[in-house]
């Protein structure tokens, strides 16, 4: 970098694979749970761990620095 440059930020990769951000700026994730060990929950528990989750505000406003160009 040469004098009078800024550097580009970095995207933290583990969250990008992880995150999506909508267009009102939440962030949309997979809830967990769902891989293994299935038996002993109840069919209502794995329903509802099917559909996505969204980040509370709090950590949304953390994670857009490890996304600083947000996610598409």
């Amino acid at each position: 970098m040469g004098i009078g440059r800024k550097g580009k930020l970095k995207t933290n990769k583990g969250a990008a694979k992880r995150l999506r951000m909508t267009k009102s700026g939440l962030f949309k994730k997979r809830n967990a749970g769902r891989q293994h060990i299935l038996g002993k929950k109840t069919r209502k528990r794995k329903r509802q761990l099917r559909k996505d989750g969204y980040l509370s505000l709090i950590d949304a406003k953390r994670i857009r620095r490890l996304l600083p160009y947000g996610t598409h």
